[in-house]
């Protein structure tokens, strides 16, 4: 709104260190490297209302590329706990070392980068939040919104076609409708400040 003449697909917001995050839960649970866990999706907002999905989420185990469901084998799990410690998982850092996340952060920023930079794997994607317009998942639009994206060529694309069950709509819902308020006040406060 206070830069229109830049592009905006040029805006984008840091998703991936709670994208990371998710990956690493769902590693530390199977045992495996974070970096056998492809296709995580946040969704929403980086806030607690953030959704980690893994309904996409492949893992691979010994080689073998399987759902999360199937390598975690824990669907209260899933659906609970990992969901909550991955939504909080920022403000429990702080308590407990009484200090940021920064490092994590820093190597969030960095992963973001590297991929707008050098794209993202065919057939893989990674959560970076966009601005909404005209998305496939019926987001409101106008908002920067965390999105399944791939890359190429530096410009990305919200990946489309997912299947999307009620539970996770409920879930990418309740995220969107926050951000919907923040955009609300936040316009609200640039139009109380406007000098006439």
């Amino acid at each position: 709104k206070s830069a229109p003449s830049i592009p905006k697909e040029n805006f984008s917001c840091l998703t991936r260190l709670d994208h990371n995050r998710a990956c690493s839960q769902v590693a530390m649970r199977c045992g495996i490297s974070a970096n056998s866990v492809k296709n995580m999706i946040i969704w929403g907002n980086h806030s607690s209302t953030q959704y980690p999905d893994i309904h996409h989420c492949k893992v691979n185990v010994q080689g073998k590329d399987v759902t999360a469901f199937d390598a975690v084998k824990d669907d209260a799990w899933l659906k609970g706990e990992f969901i909550s410690t991955v939504q909080r998982r920022g403000a429990a850092v702080i308590k407990a070392r009484k200090l940021s996340s920064a490092m994590s952060a820093a190597k969030a920023i960095c992963d973001h980068m590297r991929d707008i930079w050098t794209g993202t794997t065919e057939g893989e994607f990674i959560s970076m939040g966009v601005y909404s317009t005209g998305n496939p998942y019926g987001v409101p639009e106008d908002l920067i919104y965390s999105f399944p994206v791939s890359i190429k060529d530096k410009a990305w694309k919200i990946v489309d076609g997912l299947a999307i069950n009620d539970f996770s709509k409920a879930k990418m819902d309740a995220t969107a409708a926050e951000l919907v308020e923040e955009r609300d006040t936040a316009v609200s406060f640039l139009g109380s400040t406007a000098v006439t």
